[in-house]
């Protein structure tokens, strides 16, 4: 220790500290001259090459892992980040109408080909009166990132959503490069699109606008909430012309859906969403009569010319000595057979041969039900488009599903209000214009449709339980009730050099009966039957004069004018 203490002990002379700080030699200190150098220790040495060394082998390490172990999977994520492939977007099938004009069409003002990786909007040329036919389409859809996750139109009602697989077409496929500033660099299409089929209705389009104004206008006019009407080839099912209203805006939903007007369809009382020529189900009054009459010629229940006498009313008296049951009639027919019964629609007569009266034995309920059932009421159509409904025929067995149970018991008087087409009995223009069909060509219940030339297989045919004989006496007082001024209930279908046959129909509703759905059906030519019908405006005042047959002898006044080749 003492020898560690002498020689780290140094003396300094203080004018040695003054020479030094003085700088007498006038040294450079900036170039550190005058000063003693120190090596530097092998300690040091190894510790900063140790470090360095460590850090360059982890820079190794993760070099050998980024370009060996994962260099195949980064190369295909590298090569992908400059590849995208964008859907290229087949022509979405053009709509038209029998007589090939287009009724829907693809905007491609902002390409040159109809596949493109641009969306074209889908244009519906006709603004009123077809939207409840053609339907709407929603668009293929991105997400926040620019990806098509939906690279397809979607058909979402009618007609577009019926015949999606035939409009849409298949997709196809554009590889685009870009570099790392995103520019492109290069463009290939792997996958050419295929472009959708175009389709042919069998809608006449002047026939369909001339229909919808009659029933909109009519309906504005008078006070009704709205109203439908179909026009059908007898002996193919062709449908001429299928409207209702009122009805939506397919340009307005299919292009801009977030509009408020779109979720206020919804809301309405006036329902413009639904169909109501086959997704409406309206009690059909008076125009199941014809039905009724020819279930009791079947049954041998009445000859044609047997007469009943209405007086305006019949009476049942009530076995538990209160007063009697009334049930009227609309008014006092005096005596009617089965043609005249038709033509005066009365109540009275088909009380009788419902559910018996007096002398006159009635169908029945079970009956009722039956024959209803096999001319087609009760059950789909089946035409080809979305949302069909099917009517009701009430039974004892519907009465006690829908009515409390001190209620749910059938009586005599449900019968009769089912036979002249009210109480429980509803059904659709669709069901109707069906059966008034199978009547005009002699008994066979076709399939509805409203592509022009659909599959053969798709089109089955019924034959109605009935026989040429009583067809014929069933036609006749519908073409009565149209050509008799004495008790003709569709006068208003009278059209000169067309020849009708109609039955009309008048639905009371409303706890006091304050509202009235008012009904035509028929067909013509009468003499060769080419085309039925069935129109109705709906929840009009009862008060109201007007009704659904004058809308239909319009629109036949102007197809004679307009479209003969119908009418002739």
């Amino acid at each position: 220790m003492k020898f560690f203490k002498k020689k780290n002990k140094i003396e300094l002379d203080p004018d040695e500290i003054f020479l030094d700080s003085s700088n007498l030699p006038k040294y450079n200190k900036r170039e550190f001259e005058g000063r003693l150098e120190k090596p530097i220790s092998s300690l040091t040495i190894f510790l900063v090459g140790f470090f360095s060394f460590l850090i360059i082998s982890l820079f190794a390490a993760r070099a050998y892992y980024l370009q060996i172990v994962k260099g195949e999977e980064y190369r295909q994520r590298a090569e992908n980040n400059r590849l995208d492939y964008l859907p290229i977007f087949a022509g979405r099938g053009i709509i038209k109408d029998r007589n090939g004009v287009p009724l829907v069409k693809n905007d491609l003002s902002t390409t040159t080909s109809s596949t493109t990786t641009e969306v074209p909007r889908r244009i519906y040329i006709e603004e009123e009166g077809f939207s409840h036919i053609l339907g709407f389409v929603s668009y293929p859809k991105k997400d926040r990132t620019g990806i098509f996750w939906q690279e397809n139109y979607i058909g979402r009602e009618g007609v577009e959503k019926q015949y999606d697989s035939l409009l849409s077409g298949t997709p196809g496929k554009k590889l685009i490069e870009t570099n790392a500033l995103q520019k492109v660099t290069s463009e290939n299409t792997i996958e050419s699109g295929v472009d959708g089929e175009n389709i042919t209705l069998s809608i006449d389009s002047r026939v369909q606008k001339e229909l919808f104004y009659e029933i909109k206008t009519l309906s504005e006019k008078a006070g009704f909430v709205g109203g439908a009407g179909v026009i059908m080839d007898v002996e193919t099912g062709e449908i001429l012309a299928l409207t209702s209203y009122p009805e939506y805006s397919s340009n307005l939903i299919t292009n801009n859906p977030r509009d408020e007007r779109v979720s206020a369809y919804f809301a309405r009382k006036d329902t413009p969403m639904i169909n109501r020529v086959f997704q409406g189900l309206y009690t059909p009054g008076s125009t199941v009569k014809p039905f009724m009459a020819l279930a009791a010629l079947e049954e041998n229940l009445i000859d044609p010319l047997t007469t009943i006498l209405s007086t305006g009313s019949i009476s049942l008296p009530n076995k538990y000595g209160g007063p009697a049951t009334i049930f009227r009639d609309w008014k006092a027919h005096g005596y009617v057979n089965m043609r005249e019964a038709l033509a005066a629609s009365s109540d009275v007569y088909f009380y009788a041969i419902g559910g018996g009266y007096g002398n006159q034995k009635g169908l029945g309920i079970d009956k009722i039900d039956t024959y209803m059932n096999l001319y087609g009421f009760a059950s789909s159509t089946g035409i080809d488009l979305p949302g069909e409904k099917a009517g009701i025929i009430p039974t004892p067995e519907w009465k006690i599903k829908n009515f409390p149970a001190k209620d749910s018991v059938w009586n005599i008087g449900n019968t009769y209000h089912t036979s002249i087409g009210q109480f429980g009995f509803q059904l659709t223009l669709l069901e109707l214009v069906r059966s008034v069909g199978a009547l005009a060509n002699g008994g066979t219940l076709v399939t509805p449709h409203i592509l022009l030339d659909p599959p053969k297989e798709n089109l089955p045919k019924n034959i109605l339980p009935a026989s040429q004989k009583n067809i014929e006496i069933i036609k006749e007082g519908m073409r009565m009730c149209v050509t008799s001024d004495a008790i003709g209930t569709c006068k208003s279908l009278r059209t000169p050099g067309v020849t009708v046959a109609g039955k009309s129909g008048t639905a009371q509703l409303g706890v006091k009966n304050e509202w009235v759905n008012s009904w035509m059906v028929g067909f013509f030519p009468y003499e060769k039957p080419r085309y039925a019908f069935a129109v109705l405006i709906e929840k009009g005042p009862a008060e109201n004069t007007y009704g659904a047959g004058i809308i239909m002898g319009k629109v036949l006044q102007w197809m004679k004018t307009n479209t003969p080749e119908y009418v002739q």
